[in-house]
């Protein structure tokens, strides 16, 4: 008699999730409970999983390269990079998750178990992984013991107090120094919000924030009891205030800014409907973004970019120099938004070659790649490889699988141009029609100023690109407006780009 052929793990995989996907609705209450629960389990089995093959395949990379002779310092280099991809998700992500998995098999055995049977969740097993991250090992290990009991019966909130609590009993000193590294990592960061609004996050020392906090939350109740809230809400006026003390500006709305037209003339310049863009953010209403310009109170700077019209992507613009700068640098940053890999949503931090300069790779707008620090540097690593053009980038790892991501294009196909008609050119700034009000002032020369009073904002316009749509964007670092460019009122454009308007 034959023995019984093993079927191959991913088909099995494979055939689950299809079976998954094609299951009928439950038919009753209960039933679709029921469902509910088994699939809660199967996914946190499905995550113990996970997390054992990246393990295995961290100790099979690590394994191999010592055989063939590379320094330990060295391997496992660019792991998470490949996770991430593997799992669609960012370089950051991914390094994390690898570092999840080596704590859970390793350190925190019992919770791994609890995972594996679906008891417990893979977001409880992160916190208890998390709390306890700082311990030495044989920590981990008795407080992982002493845990596994809890683990099913609690809450998360309440899990990660009692593991906390828990770690800081076993180690107080290595607690100490914890809470210590902890203050060197204080740090600012901002990161989209629903409806056009961002959140601005400070992490500080516990003492330093609260201060803050009770600073701003009393100067806040003081304008309400001076009458000049003007319908503003305590909180309002509290985040009125952050953004004055910080920026130094008069009033909150009055951002200096710089403009790149990037999109279609009829959206910046009458009512079109594509979206504005700040890049490594998100979209805006292209009313929202019109209304921000015509009616900001602070200098508007405006820089010409241009689109191709038939798919909206933006044009060449070739450099003979080894880096990417200048406008260069500025296109890539807005053509790409974020980091140019595959599911990596992080800030753009270098222009690069995707095929390297010492390879003969060209400093030219075809071979380049906008990508945070991190993916630059795993493409480097060996066995890894980068193929782009404007539309698209190719990512190959050292297991020869590739991913891909294309370019969403800057603005869509503009309807006139792409029929043969000429969009008219306008100079006059946002919210002014051409032909009606004050002109806009010249390129490359000063903005007019107003005898006896304080000078109006200005906006001035500079071409960066060959012909096409035109958008509008505000850029993080801007800095001080390019040669060309003038305000009345001397003040640099804001940290912060917006695309299209």
């Amino acid at each position: 008699m034959e023995a019984e052929q093993v079927p191959d793990v991913l088909t099995e995989i494979r055939r689950w999730r299809v079976s998954l996907s094609e299951l009928p609705p439950a038919k009753t209450e209960e039933e679709a409970i029921d469902r509910i629960t088994a699939l809660e389990e199967l996914a946190s089995a499905s995550a113990a999983a996970q997390a054992r093959e990246t393990l295995t395949f961290d100790m099979l990379r690590r394994n191999r390269e010592a055989e063939d002779g590379v320094a330990s310092k060295k391997q496992g280099r660019g792991l998470g990079a490949e996770v991430a991809l593997a799992r669609k998700v960012s370089r950051s992500r991914g390094d994390a998750l690898l570092k999840f998995s080596r704590t859970l098999l390793m350190d925190l055995p019992r919770t791994f178990a609890a995972m594996k049977g679906g008891d417990i969740s893979e977001e409880k097993a992160r916190i208890v992984a998390k709390e306890s991250d700082w311990l030495p090992r044989e920590k981990k290990h008795e407080l992982d013991e002493c845990m596994a009991e809890r683990l099913s019966e609690v809450g998360v909130r309440r899990l990660g107090n009692e593991v906390r609590a828990l770690a800081q009993k076993l180690d107080q000193q290595a607690a100490v120094d914890h809470l210590e590294r902890c203050i060197e990592e204080r740090s600012v960061s901002v990161r989209p919000a629903p409806g056009n609004m961002a959140y601005l996050t400070a992490l500080l020392p516990m003492p330093q924030a609260v201060a803050a906090f009770a600073n701003l939350t009393k100067s806040a109740q003081s304008v309400i009891a001076t009458g000049e809230a003007d319908g503003r809400s305590q909180s309002q006026i509290a985040a009125d205030l952050l953004v004055e003390r910080l920026t130094g500006q008069e009033s909150a709305k009055a951002v200096p800014t710089e403009v790149h037209l990037i999109m279609q003339a009829s959206s910046l310049f009458a009512p079109g409907e594509e979206s504005a863009w700040f890049p490594g953010v998100g979209p805006i209403p292209a009313e929202v973004a019109r209304d921000f310009v015509a009616e900001n109170d602070a200098a508007v700077f405006l820089r010409r970019l241009y689109t191709r019209p038939e798919d909206g992507q933006l044009v060449r613009m070739d450099s003979r120099r080894r880096e990417f700068a200048g406008l260069l640098r500025r296109m890539i940053v807005m053509r790409d938004d974020v980091c140019r890999s595959p599911w990596c949503d992080a800030p753009i931090k270098q222009a690069d070659h995707a095929v390297s300069f010492a390879t003969g790779g060209d400093t030219e707008w075809e071979n380049s790649s906008g990508l945070c620090a991190a993916c630059n540097y795993a493409k480097e690593l060996a066995g890894w490889r980068h193929r782009a053009t404007p539309d698209a980038l190719e990512v190959v790892t050292p297991t020869g699988h590739r991913y891909r991501s294309r370019t969403k294009p800057i603005s869509e196909p503009d309807p006139g141009l792409v029929g043969g008609e000429s969009v008219a050119e306008t100079t006059a700034p946002p919210g002014i029609l051409a032909g009606t009000g004050p002109p806009n002032p010249a390129v490359d020369s000063d903005p007019p100023t107003v005898e006896g009073g304080p000078t109006p904002p200005a906006a001035t316009v500079e071409d960066s690109t060959a012909a096409g749509p035109v958008a509008a964007d505000t850029a993080p670092g801007s800095g001080a407006p390019a040669s060309g460019e003038s305000s009345a009122s001397g003040e640099a454009p804001a940290s912060g780009e917006v695309k299209g308007c």
